[in-house]
């Protein structure tokens, strides 16, 4: 084989890896770490529990059986009011595709202490609105587990909608490796 048929075949190979890498890849936008935008499978670098273990409460455990969890805790305020309106305009877009857990952080709803305290994700400050959302991934070993990524920031429609769209990829890519 000449040099120049060499080097296109090299480069076709090349190529093609690179796109069936990419194609692969393609589903999960956001990675499983400790950084900022990340998928947690523990505490965060921001949180003061920094590497800790997290305790899903098993209301979510049992939600995730089924699908991605979008837990959002809340106050009938005008600073939760946008973030309101952003999680009802999603969960319309997503009808069925995600469990919605909506829980008023006004009410006696023990739920709402549980969610902060298990998704906060500065490590207990616990402001809300609180948006988390919870779905499958491999963790730094390859076994499948909860993983999640929350805000206590307003964060409007897109960013909710990017988590929700990477949710339901890794849902899709790992819930059959879960052992529930």
């Amino acid at each position: 084989m000449g040099i120049s048929k060499k080097t296109v075949y090299i480069s076709s190979l090349i190529g093609f890896i690179i796109l069936a890498t990419g194609f692969n890849a393609l589903g999960a936008q956001y990675s499983v770490g400790s950084g900022n935008d990340d998928w947690w499978t523990k505490y965060p670098d921001q949180s003061a529990g920094k590497g800790g273990d997290v305790n899903h409460p098993p209301w979510v455990l049992d939600a995730l059986k089924s699908k991605p969890v979008l837990i959002y805790v809340h106050k009938s305020c005008d600073y939760c009011k946008p973030q309101t309106e952003a999680i009802e305009n999603i969960t319309k877009e997503f009808d069925g595709k995600i469990t919605l857990i909506e829980i008023s952080a006004e009410s006696n709803d023990a739920r709402s202490e549980e969610a902060l305290q298990a998704y906060d994700p500065n490590g207990g400050v616990m402001y809300v609105p609180m948006t988390a959302i919870v779905t499958l991934a491999p963790n730094s070993e390859g076994k499948v587990e909860p993983v999640w990524h929350s805000t206590e920031d307003v964060t409007g429609d897109d960013w909710i909608k990017n988590y929700v769209e990477d949710a339901l990829s890794q849902y899709s890519e790992n819930s059959a490796g879960w052992n529930k």
